[in-house]
């Protein structure tokens, strides 16, 4: 059937309308926490087809507002009698096709419902501030609407290795832990490098907790979020309003602690803290540092701060960069089948990227791209080209054997004494013999002293090394593809 440009912009505009009407209806929080990553996929007959990008997204959505949807879906286009949702696959683009909000309406990041994990019907949905009888009413600081929850972070999606397990492990605990059954340390204290996975996990917690324990408060606020509701409550002259509102909180996460600032809003901070610590309610920060680096605090804080679980997140192990970069290409692939990126490839961008999974996904969103753009086979001398500029790469380089050493143990899974031993298992001669391969080629050492390297061997039978993978290159593809590989490794530390 060929593709009817008319009839999808119709779609298009009826789906904006459709949204303006949620957006008017439930709020400007709750559609930006329920309904802002909605698609419309296409209408067959009386059944219009919606996508989402989760399946705890779909559940929520198909249980609270099915029937407003299919109302609302009805009432823009005819004849609709059900709304099927389905879960994008993860990672595929997402149009969010709404309208912009009317002028004076928030904006659509600016708050979002509280967590409060109780079901959205048992709540009345926020409405717009009714006119009071008082004709200068002063604005309310309702700390009640904490910062968005992204649906897509979950503890499902978080990728787990070495340099997370023990945040992720502490993460879980608190989102499990139960009122009756707390955990023994509070606050758990979460630092790490932007974009190693913080935010991920505070959202996973609060995520995980309305999903277990609905009936407990969950307020999720950046800094900057607590910063804005407290000024908000010092214009409104209203300060003792924005400390009650503490009060029912059962688990306060808090992002960005660093960004916290100011004498007197550090003050509140602290008495919000140790409000809710001294009464057994949970607290989760996060920040970029330690608590003992954070200069902007006193002494007291620091101390308190540091009196629960502190733990840290370090850049992701070559391992779990492998992981992260084939999670992303998997989802890559769904969005375009026509995608191809070989294994030596990946390899090579796990190596050569520093930083957490968001430069990963960068670094390999260029590659593809430039791969496109210049219609050329993807290969590591094509990725390397298009993160020429990301890769630390000194201008003369000069290298070493132990850096050979280092490099091919790594690729091929073997230790450096296995490299140096007199073993003769074919898993460990084949990466020696590349290794005294790329010492002839990429150094200027002698064979004798390649030898001596290399467990102290004798030069001839460097030289049968040598002779060896030459030859094998001619008709080995995978073994080509590994020293193309090795080689970038080692001319682009």
């Amino acid at each position: 059937m060929a593709f009817d440009e008319s009839k999808a912009a119709d779609l298009a505009a009826a789906w904006g309308r459709i949204s303006d009407r949620l957006r008017a209806e439930l709020g400007e929080d709750l559609f930006s926490s329920w309904f802002a990553r909605m698609e419309m996929e296409e209408r067959s007959g009386s059944k219009l087809i919606v996508s989402v990008s989760t399946q705890f997204l779909r559940n929520w959505v198909q249980s609270h507002y099915l029937d407003k949807l299919v109302s609302l879906a009805d009432a823009e286009l005819g004849g609709i009698q059900d709304v099927q949702i389905r879960v994008r696959t993860r990672g595929a683009p997402v149009r969010i096709v709404r309208s912009e909000p009317r002028r004076g309406a928030p904006r659509a990041e600016s708050i979002s419902p509280a967590p409060a994990a109780t079901p959205v019907q048992s709540k009345p949905a926020p409405q717009p501030v009714a006119k009071s009888a008082d004709p200068h009413p002063k604005p309310a600081p309702d700390i009640d609407r904490g910062t968005p929850l992204d649906p897509e972070l979950t503890f499902d999606t978080f990728l787990l290795g070495k340099s997370n397990a023990l945040a992720h492990a502490a993460a879980t605990r608190v989102a499990e832990a139960t009122i009756d059954a707390p955990v023994s340390f509070n606050p758990l204290y979460v630092h790490s490098a932007s974009g190693l996975g913080k935010t991920h996990l505070l959202n996973a917690i609060a995520w995980r907790i309305r999903e277990l324990q609905p009936q407990r408060r969950v307020l999720f606020l950046s800094a900057e979020r607590f910063m804005y509701h407290f000024i908000t409550a010092i214009r409104a002259r209203d300060v003792i309003l924005f400390k009650d509102q503490f009060q029912s909180v059962d688990v306060l996460l808090v992002d960005d602690f660093q960004f916290l600032q100011g004498k007197t809003m550090l003050q509140e901070f602290l008495h919000t803290f140790n409000s809710l610590v001294d009464s057994k309610r949970q607290v989760i920060v996060a920040a970029d540092v330690p608590p003992t680096q954070l200069d902007s605090i006193d002494a007291r804080m620091r101390s308190r701060l540091a009196g629960g679980l502190v733990v840290d997140i370090q850049p992701p192990e070559l391992e779990l960069k492998r992981r992260i970069l084939h999670a992303r290409l998997v989802e890559s692939v769904k969005r375009d089948p026509s995608i191809s990126v070989p294994e030596d490839v990946v390899e090579f961008i796990a190596n050569r990227v520093h930083g957490g999974g968001r430069e990963l996904e960068g670094a390999l969103i260029r590659v593809i791209a430039h791969q496109q753009l210049v219609q050329a086979p993807m290969s590591v001398d094509l990725a390397a080209s298009a993160l020429r500029d990301l890769v630390q790469n000194a201008d003369v380089q000069r290298i070493k054997i132990d850096d050979i050493m280092r490099v091919v143990g790594r690729h091929y899974n073997v230790a450096k004494a296995d490299l140096l031993s007199p073993r003769r298992a074919r898993s460990i001669v084949r990466p020696r013999q590349v290794g005294m391969y790329l010492a002839k080629r990429l150094t200027s050492r002698s064979l004798p002293e390649i030898g001596r390297r290399f467990g102290g061997r004798d030069h001839s039978t460097v030289l049968h090394a040598v002779r060896k993978v030459e030859e094998l290159l001619q008709k080995d593809e995978q073994l080509q593809r590994e020293v193309v590989l090795l080689t970038k490794l080692l001319e682009q530390p």
